[in-house]
């Protein structure tokens, strides 16, 4: 049966970790404490944002989560140091095996679909400076819904953009608070847990795990 695989973003197709790591250099020795912070703070302001109310975009978080967390951390750089990590944010690394991955899903005649927190002229910019943005048949962001996952009223919006699949989509995402908001929902679910950590947001007894998306295809045949 041919699936609706939607893909999470940020940490599933795209490394969040390699902006901080291009400058790593620059950073120092708390690079990984940097790109720790960074990612904590941005999804803890999209999380207040849909609370209560005050939306801002994905992209107007990531900048403030990003000043915060180098003031925070006590970096001094040279003045440019913020502008140019928000610079390699907007292009993230592609993790190694997704060319692949997507052109074998596309071959077994799945439909290829992009569910994320990130505003569209960031999706766009990000999908676009990796080559992949053709391989996706629709680009789905909270922005018109103005929350964030894992609201369930964002995985209800994207279930009506996807309505002529709803009944096979497949969901992948490397976060685990994404998972569990997709499985309250009633989406099928893949975990992609490239670490090998700990599930921490409560039971996932009807998720998969995989650890890379390299796994996907198989499964779905």
């Amino acid at each position: 049966m041919k699936k609706c695989v939607v893909f999470d973003v940020y940490g599933t197709l795209l490394d969040i970790g390699s902006p901080v790591a291009r400058l790593k250099d620059r950073v120092g020795s708390d690079a990984p404490r940097l790109a720790d912070l960074w990612r904590a703070k941005q999804l803890e302001y999209a999380w207040v944002a849909a609370f209560t109310g005050r939306y801002e975009t994905f992209w107007t978080l990531t900048e403030r989560a990003l000043s915060h967390a180098i003031q925070a951390i006590g970096i001094k750089g040279d003045g440019t140091l913020e502008a140019n990590l928000l610079k390699a944010y907007q292009a993230p690394d592609l993790y190694e095996e997704i060319p692949d991955v997507l052109a074998e899903l596309e071959r077994d005649g799945h439909r290829l679909v992009v569910f994320s927190n990130g505003n569209p002229a960031m999706l766009e910019t990000a999908l676009s400076s990796v080559g992949i943005i053709e391989r996706f048949e629709q680009i789905i962001s909270v922005d018109p819904v103005r929350l964030f996952k894992p609201n369930q009223a964002v995985y209800a919006y994207a279930t009506e953009q996807l309505s002529d699949w709803r009944d096979s989509i497949v969901f992948l995402s490397s976060n685990g608070w994404d998972i569990s908001g997709a499985e309250a929902f009633g989406w099928t679910t893949y975990w992609v847990n490239r670490k090998d950590a700990a599930f921490e947001f409560g039971e996932r007894d009807s998720a998969t795990t995989i650890s890379t998306l390299a796994d996907l295809p198989e499964k779905l045949r």
